[in-house]
This record gives structure tokens, sequence and C-alpha cells, in this order.
């Protein structure tokens, strides 16, 4: 657990992507088997641990010290995992020599009843890094930066591979990965997958800069609306249908009725929304009512009633036995015509490709795209993919681009201030904003998005001592901040649109807010008012 735990603080306290992937590689590479598997595991998130949930590490630790006491340095540190490691009561008795893979091995075999008895020894014997790491082992929240695509860069890089390599072969491995890992070492052979109905790694587009139209030919490029749901893959083979996302996970749990719709051989690439059928195809809800969707591991009929999700199709991948990504995009588009229509699921239409004479044309549509059923306030803006280019793996320079709409932005005031996690636990780092409502005369503040990201660390050690130097409540670890027409922290928010929300007093939620700048120069008095964003929500329909 000694290793497991000093990898999970560096990667913590590390926040640039390079130096995250050189502290995996050295994981790895001097890890022995099956510990690096497990950790492997635990950091793509393809260990799960049924024994311990936690309410049961609630329950170990209120047996050992005052609950209200547990409570009120839950709510300061905002962290369960982190809490208990750090105010665990340990028992006497000599330190334990535990493996990452004992501990994972005997969760594994665990029925719930031994689980936290389990947990309980471990705990007696880690100190407070090994408590840390090995409760964020259980709970499964490792927030440590490091994503599930990250980590397969890792591994690419310590056996001198393409990254696409392993997502190629990654679902039909298991943990604790021997033979992935004697491979990457040249120890054995590339692991063979057998799994039915597997992933492809998904071809990405490049962000367009806009001085570079000019040297691109219009005829050459074909035009599709960007949808605002999730990228997925949509693939059939066998009787085994899966539903995987952008980065390869396997999120058919929380679609088993787009599952249904998978009646066909073969794998289509699309976006996945959540809609209503309508007189002219599926309508698009905003992307709030796919969020209720997300993240499920299982799903109700009722949301599935209220929430039907669909895909929105824009490339055919496998054809039957027959694949299609080193064709053109055009005689794939031409099949995957042929292939929506057979398939004649009323979840599964085709993305429509725009029509266009030259660039100032289609900038036009994407400024103000069309109002109609399937569009309405959804399209975040355009994607461009040349008639003849294959479907090639990853980010290459020129086939594909896209070109979104500019972002919203809004000048809100900042309301109430939370601890962050990790690195920022110490600093007031998650911000709650408002603006007016009410009478001009007497405008009261209404909360409409939090953000925690798009300042530098030296505005947040800023907006931190704003916090420290204006609290006027305190909540655990929230702080709510002096708010005032006349005293107050303006922030200019950029957001990419607006849904409605019976969640929020407001009636509105924000869709990606994040700080674009702070405005330690206005009055929070002349702030945005409610009604300036009410007129951008999406219309009834």
């Amino acid at each position: 657990m000694e290793r497991f735990a000093a990898l999970l603080d560096r990667l913590v306290l590390t926040p640039q992507r390079n130096g995250k992937i050189r502290l995996l590689v050295d994981h790895f590479g001097t890890t022995p088997d099956p510990d690096r598997g497990y950790a492997l595991a635990a950091l793509t998130g393809d260990l799960s641990i049924a024994s311990v949930k936690p309410a049961m590490l609630r329950a170990l630790v209120t047996e050992r010290m005052d609950e209200v006491l547990f409570g009120y340095s839950y709510d300061y540190v905002g962290d369960l995992a982190e809490t208990i490691a750090l105010v665990w009561p340990e028992r006497p008795g000599p330190a334990a020599d535990l493996s990452l893979a004992d501990v994972v091995e005997a969760l594994g075999a665990a029925s719930r009843l031994d689980g936290p008895r389990i947990v309980e020894r471990c705990l007696d014997g880690l100190d407070a890094s090994g408590r840390y790491a090995l409760l964020k082992l259980v709970t499964g929240e490792l927030r440590v930066g490091v994503t599930a695509r990250l980590a397969k860069q890792a591994l690419a890089r310590l056996g001198g591979k393409d990254v696409i390599e392993i997502e190629e072969i990654w679902h039909g491995l298991a943990p604790p990965y021997e033979a992935l890992f004697a491979w990457l070492e040249g120890r054995g052979p590339r692991p063979v997958s057998e799994a039915l109905a597997p992933f492809r790694p998904v071809m990405l587009a490049q962000a367009l800069d806009e001085a570079e139209l000019p040297g691109l030919d219009p005829a050459a490029y074909a035009a599709e609306w960007k949808w605002d749901g999730i990228r997925v893959q949509a693939v059939s083979e066998k009787g085994v249908r899966r539903l995987y996302s952008r980065t390869g996970d396997d999120i058919s749990g929380a679609f088993p009725d787009m599952l249904e719709e998978l009646a066909f051989e073969g794998a289509i690439d699309g976006e996945l929304l959540v809609g209503r059928e309508s007189g002219t195809g599926i309508a698009v809800a905003p992307f709030g009512d796919l969020q209720q969707r997300l993240n499920r591991k299982t799903v109700t009929p009722r949301l599935m009633k209220s929430h039907p999700a669909f895909i929105r199709a824009y490339d055919l991948l496998q054809d039957g036995t027959e694949d299609l990504r080193p064709l053109g995009f055009a005689e794939r588009r031409r099949r995957l015509e042929a292939f929506v229509a057979r398939a004649g699921s009323p979840r599964i239409d085709l993305s429509p490709i725009v029509a266009f004479d030259d660039w100032d044309a289609l900038a036009r549509l994407r400024a103000e795209p069309p109002k109609d059923d399937r569009l309405d306030e959804v399209a975040e803006g355009l994607m461009l993919k040349r008639w003849d280019s294959a479907y090639v793996p990853g980010r290459p320079k020129g086939p594909w681009f896209k070109w979104k709409r500019d972002p919203y932005t809004v000048d809100a005031v900042l309301m109430y201030a939370q601890r962050g996690h990790g690195r920022r636990s110490s600093f007031y780092s998650d911000y709650t904003f408002g603006v007016w409502a009410g009478p001009e005369e007497a405008p009261e503040l209404v909360p409409v998005g939090k953000a925690y990201f798009g300042f530098t660390d030296e505005e947040l050690r800023e907006l931190d001592r704003f916090v420290r130097n204006n609290t006027t409540e305190r909540f655990g670890p929230v702080r709510a901040v002096r708010a005032e027409p006349a005293h107050g922290l303006v922030l200019e928010v950029a957001f990419e649109g607006l849904n409605r929300s019976t969640r929020h007093r407001s009636g509105i939620a924000m869709r990606f807010p994040r700080i674009n700048r702070l405005r330690w120069d206005k009055p929070p008095g002349e702030a945005d008012r409610i009604e300036t964003l009410r007129r951008l929500l999406p219309s009834e329909g």
C-alpha cells in the first residue's frame, strides 16, 4: 500500500499532464505484478469493491469517536476519505505490511458483513497517507486528476507503443493486466481481444483557427452541426450490444433503452442526445436533460420514458464484418444513410449535412442557426470534414475541424465560496455567483451558476483573500461573501448556453460555466440582471 499511497500523493500535487504521465510510467515500470495492475484498474475506474460502501465507513469511524466531532471535522475538510484518514483513532498494534494486491483480493472475496472489518484492520495498521489511499480505493473516488485516457497514454509511453494500440484491445482485458504488462515490456505477445462489440478509437477534430479559412477549399469540406450531447459509439456484434463514450468507457448500463434499438451488425459514431419525437424527426432537448441520464448504474422506466435517449449518427465505422474506416468520408456517409434506413429505428437518425456555397455563408449559419425543432439552441457550432478523409484515430491535423460558436458571457456577483479538493483544499476555490432580480430600487441576488476554473494560481490567491476578508456567514466548508450593490466582486462568467431548471431558484442552469476574468473595476450594482439570461433561454417549443 505504501507505493500506491505515495503515487496518489504525488499525483495530487502534480498539476501538469506530462508530470502525471511521468509519475505513472515510473510507477508501472518499478512496481511488481499484480500491484501495478490493481493500481491501473483503480485509476481507470475498472476496480469495483462491492463489500464496502461510504455509509459503512461512516459507521466505522463513529464507533471510535464522537459522531458530532466527526461531523464538524467532515464539514471542515469536505472529503470523507481524507477526514477519516486524519481523525482515525488507532488501536495499539503492529504496523501492517500490506500490499495493494493483498487488500484488493481480500476485499474482493469478502461479504458486506466482512468487508468493513477488513477495512478496519487495515486502517489500524496504516499511517495517515496509507489510510487515505485505502479509503480512496474502496470508495472509488480517487480524484487525482488522472483519466482512463491519461493512464493508457502512460502505458503507451512505458512500452513505446501508440495509445491507439492499447485502446483497441482494452475492453478484452481484465485486472490485474499481467499479459498487458508482459507485452509492453517485451516479455510476451500482444494480448488478443476476443471481446465482441469492441470499442474503436475515435477520430477527433482540431479547433478551427478562422485565419485558416481562406486557405481551405469550401468544396473539399462537408459541414454538419456540432450537437450539444456526448460523443458515443454504438456497436452491435453477434447479439452483443454496447454503447461507449468517446474515451472508450462502457456506458451501456445507463441507456438500456438505447441498446434495444441497436438491431444491426456494425458500429455507428454519433452524438447521444435526449429528446422527443416530432413531426420532422426527433427534437433535441437541452443538455441538462441528458445529464439526468448520465453517470447512472441503473435507470428507472419512468426516467427512460420522460428522458428518452437517441443517437444522431454522423459516421459508420463497421458495416457487418466490413471495416469502413479506410474509406473516404463521402463514401462512409453514403453507406451510413443506407445503414440507418435499414436499421429503421426511431431512436437513430442522421445528422444532416449543412449546405453552403462559401465560408461567409457558413459563418452566418454558425452565428444564427436555423430555428427548428431539430436545432433550437442545441447546436454548439459546426463540424467541417474533408469529403476524402479516412477515419483516422486520434486528432490528425487538417481532415476535421470543429468551429464552435462564441461563448456567451455575463457579469455576475460572487455570493458563496467553498473549499476545493487536493492541492486546492486550503483555498476557497469553488465559487457560486448570481445576478440581480426583483425591483431595481430593491434588487436581490439569485444564484445562477457555480465555477471552479478559468483563473490563474495568482488570481486564486486573490480570490481566496477576498473571500476570507469579506465572509458574512459560515456553513461548514462554505462561506457566504458580502455581496451588495456597492460592495462585492464581479466575475465575468463565460458559458456555452442555458437550460430551464426547476432545481434552481433562478429557474436557470448554465452549460459549462467558467470564470472568464475578474472585474475588480466594476461595481456589483452594475452586474447583469436575470432578465438578460432569460432572454437567452431556448423556446419552449
